[in-house]
């Protein structure tokens, strides 16, 4: 080994960083989940929450604590003894009697002196009526346990116009709860999938198959011998094969079973680790690198054609469909390589080496990528946008309510998800008959003909209706601290994943039961 080696070795191992700066001190843990690029976004968001109760508050701890820019409650109610019972963002009786926005607020901004936070004690109804363009300003809203003539306005008005924000809609009442996200259409580029990028192993590019056959395993050092990665193996033995068989991969299983017994003949010490791997990942030699299918549906989305792209100012679908001419055009129709390698069993000077060849390939197939886009995108985004290729995704999403509308989707949901339908039904159940009688408590009989109703009178309720019932009855307005940290969590999580467009958010209505202790998913 050369000096040289040495040092380029040492520099990229040991090499001592600068010091953090405070800020990445302080979000150190959730910069690992989504970058300096994920809290960009998060600390350039304004959220509006509609209502300055427990779970409310709640869910902007989880918004505050992370750094978002700015918050605004709109809520004209004044602070309650049961507020002031369930609120740990109140001031306990000394708050009773203030503005409940100005109160939590004022105590939410003491947990990140980075984040704004402003308290608007103005009616929700006078403001879609009289400035709904202050409504739709904000990155993503917010409501929770709003009536149900306001929260269908609110829903009109941002389903009106693609490019208003999401409105997260949030319902509670004892120990049951939910949540649903509207929004148009969601692109993420940063998937964070657990399907890993391929490695290209049954088509290596030129570098990586001559360095693959360069080496002569038969008078290699012993020690080196046990630390040439699996990759660098594959691709020498599955080259080798082909000769002696027209160029083909092992096809049968007999031929595969042969072709992992020549991997593992080729060990000169029992405890070889790197031959085991190779074995084991030898599937990689006969399954075809491919475009993904997933990616492929994403290339006849109707927002990749032409037409469309010229109205569209949306840097992704102009990337996608760079993407497709990239893949159609390439010589192995495959998506670009990535540089990123999982982990293996090596030493530091094969494992670097054989990075710099993916590096050095990724970077000329991210050029290559470039020459077919003929749309302005920022550097950093193209980027990224390569290195996650192969896991792309775009969710189109439904209004809020329209579930509810759709009867056979509805009477389907009842036979496949019971307990989660159920709950969802009797929550609507119990907000529509808020509206039809105020202030009246609901009872077990009026809640069920509610619900068939929605669900129509020929579909048979399931008996765990009954528990859903119960409990409403039981609590038709408590907000209890469990429910509202519970849902506070997971409200906050999938806001971040709308507002980052890292990470695949819930779809439909998450539906929880803090009694049986589950949570589901139906209405997607």
């Amino acid at each position: 080994m050369t000096s040289q080696g040495s040092q380029d070795i040492e520099t990229a191992t040991t090499a001592i960083q600068a010091q953090p700066d405070n800020k990445t001190r302080r979000y150190d843990r959730q910069l690992r989940l989504w970058a300096a690029t994920g809290q960009s976004a998060l600390e350039s968001a304004r959220v509006l929450v509609l209502s300055g109760g427990a779970t409310s508050t709640s869910i902007l701890k989880n918004l505050v604590l992370p750094g978002i820019g700015h918050f605004t409650i709109l809520d004209h109610a004044t602070v309650s003894h049961a507020d002031a019972g369930n609120n740990f963002f109140l001031e306990g009786f000394g708050s009773i009697g203030n503005k409940r926005a100005t109160e939590a607020v004022r105590l939410l901004a003491e947990l990140n002196d980075s984040v704004e936070g402003h308290a608007d004690t103005r009616e929700l109804s006078t403001l879609l009526d009289t400035n709904p363009e202050w409504l739709t300003s904000f990155t993503i809203i917010v409501a929770h346990n709003i009536e149900n003539v306001l929260l269908q306005k609110l829903s009109s008005l941002l389903w009106s116009d693609p490019s208003n924000p999401p409105l997260a809609v949030v319902r509670s009442a004892g120990f049951l709860g939910e949540f649903f996200i509207q929004f148009h259409e969601h692109a993420i580029i940063e998937s964070h999938s657990e399907t890993a990028p391929s490695l290209r192993v049954d088509k290596p590019f030129p570098a990586l198959r001559e360095h693959a056959l360069s080496l002569d395993f038969a008078s290699m050092d012993p020690t080196e011998h046990g630390h040439i990665p699996y990759v660098v193996i594959l691709v020498h033995v599955l080259e080798n094969w082909k000769t002696l068989h027209d160029g083909n991969p092992p096809k049968t299983y007999a031929e595969r079973q042969e072709f992992k017994k020549k991997i593992l003949a080729m060990k000169v010490k029992s405890d070889e680790e790197n031959f085991d791997e190779a074995e084991a990942q030898a599937y990689r030699c006969w399954t075809e690198t491919k475009v993904p299918p997933e990616i492929a549906i994403l290339f006849k989305d109707p927002a990749v054609s032409p037409e469309a792209l010229s109205q569209n100012p949306s840097p992704f679908f102009h990337l996608l469909a760079t993407l497709k001419e990239f893949t159609d055009q390439s010589e192995t129709h495959t998506l670009p390589l990535t540089s990123t390698l999982p982990d293996m069993k090596s030493d530091t000077l094969n494992y670097i080496h054989l990075q710099r060849l993916y590096k050095t390939r990724a970077e000329e197939e991210k050029k290559a990528f470039k020459s077919h886009l003929r749309a302005h995108v920022d550097d950093a985004m193209v980027d990224s946008f390569v290195k996650n290729a192969h896991a792309l995704q775009v969710l189109r999403g439904k209004q809020w309510g329209a579930f509810d509308q759709d009867k056979a989707a509805l009477a389907n949901a009842l036979v496949s998800n019971p307990k989660e339908t159920c709950t969802h039904l009797a929550l609507s159940a119990l907000f529509t008959l808020n509206e039809k009688k105020p202030g009246l408590l609901p009872t077990a009989e009026a809640l069920r003909q509610q619900i068939q109703g929605t669900v129509g009178e020929g579909v048979e309720l399931p008996e765990c209706v009954d528990d859903a019932i119960g409990e409403l009855v039981r609590a038709p307005s408590a907000e209890l601290p469990n429910t509202a940290a519970f849902l506070g969590g997971m409200v906050a999580q999938e806001a971040i994943k709308m507002i980052t467009k890292q990470y695949v958010p819930a779809k439909g209505y998450c539906v929880i039961d803090l009694i049986e202790t589950w949570t589901g998913v139906i209405g997607a």
